[in-house]
């Protein structure tokens, strides 16, 4: 959402920005560490922020106000009678209805809805997030795609000085476990295999001969991405899989690189399948599709020259950025 400033100021927008949490908090989430006492700060913040500022004209929400609380106490800190445009990137409201104890789907399954239904506008990041927001009663549902700013992503591979190829993964230690976990038994015979290595960004993974873990900054990504040479994606068909909006495929694209993702979600509407890269859907297909991107470095080429392309017409900043302005204008009551 940061990202959309420049382009919110230009269109005549003054955005004060109010995190929930602060960098010490994610610092240590991804270190393993417990927050403790010091989440219950994090709520006092928010309240103080929400009491003290001047009413503004309209409130971007990214998602909810107060995580694990209901949606009652957020509308009572709300100012009244200022328009909320609530934007979801993933399917935050399954956190709470698939919960596993009871207590917290009935107390919060329906939270999310209701904050959904007391928006102007929701603004969903792909069709099934929209369908949730359609179904508990929002006036207006827009879908804007998760999108990246292609200045800040160089499509100019890097070569490796050792020469290897990369198979390549970016995102946090909890989806690395869920999602590529799983696919380490297929991918590392086929790295040892191919003369290949797996490269793993912001993973939190054990580092193993086949597999290189690199640490995540945003002032390094673009380049660590560009110096893998294929980009996997990898995901389970679960109701929050579903709600998952694409970013690594289309951070991959935006460096040039062929994909290879499960064909869950969103990534079917991302990926052109023999195009931008592949879909694969069991272990085999998964082994064949990037076996066969490892051996044709001129498919390689073509796909990323074909997937950057695609990130410039439909997922980037440049195009959607006047957009969101022209949507928060719009929700703005005269």
């Amino acid at each position: 959402m940061m990202q959309y400033l420049p382009w919110l100021e230009a269109a005549g927008f003054e955005v004060t920005i109010a995190p929930f949490f602060d960098d010490g908090y994610l610092e240590r989430l991804y270190c393993g560490r417990k927050p403790g006492f010091r989440a219950a700060s994090y709520y006092l913040k928010r309240i103080r922020q929400l009491r003290r500022a001047s009413p503004p004209d309209l409130i971007w929400l990214e998602k909810e106000v107060l995580p694990w609380l209901p949606a009652g106490m957020e509308q009572w800190l709300l100012p009244a009678g200022i328009p909320v445009v609530s934007d979801y990137d993933d399917a935050i409201f399954h956190r709470y209805d698939l919960h596993r104890s009871l207590v917290i789907r009935r107390v919060l399954g329906r939270k999310i809805d209701h904050v959904m239904a007391r928006s102007a506008l929701v603004l969903a990041g792909n069709p099934y997030l929209a369908a949730r927001a359609v179904s508990a009663g929002t006036p207006r549902v827009e879908i804007v795609p998760t999108v990246v700013d292609i200045s800040a992503y160089d499509a100019a591979h890097l070569h490796a000085e050792d020469g290897m190829a990369r198979i390549g993964w970016i995102g946090t230690p909890s989806t690395w476990r869920q999602y590529m976990e799983p696919m380490m038994p297929m991918l590392s015979p086929l790295a040892r295999e191919s003369g290949a290595k797996l490269r793993a960004v912001g993973a939190g993974a054990t580092l193993t001969p086949e597999l290189e873990v690199m640490p995540w900054a945003e002032n390094t990504e673009s380049a660590l991405i560009q110096g893998m040479d294929i980009g996997l994606m990898p995901l389970d068909d679960t109701p929050w899989s579903r709600g998952k909006c694409g970013y690594k495929i289309i951070q991959y694209m935006a460096c040039g690189l062929p994909v290879v993702a499960s064909p869950v979600g969103v990534n079917s509407d991302i990926v052109e399948d023999g195009v931008t890269g592949f879909l694969a859907s069991t272990p085999a297909e998964w082994r064949q599709a990037i076996a066969r991107l490892l051996r044709d470095p001129e498919l390689r080429h073509r796909m990323g020259s074909a997937g950057r392309r695609r990130v410039e017409e439909r997922y980037s900043l440049q195009v959607w950025g006047p957009r969101v302005a022209d949507l928060l204008h719009s929700a703005v009551r005269p």
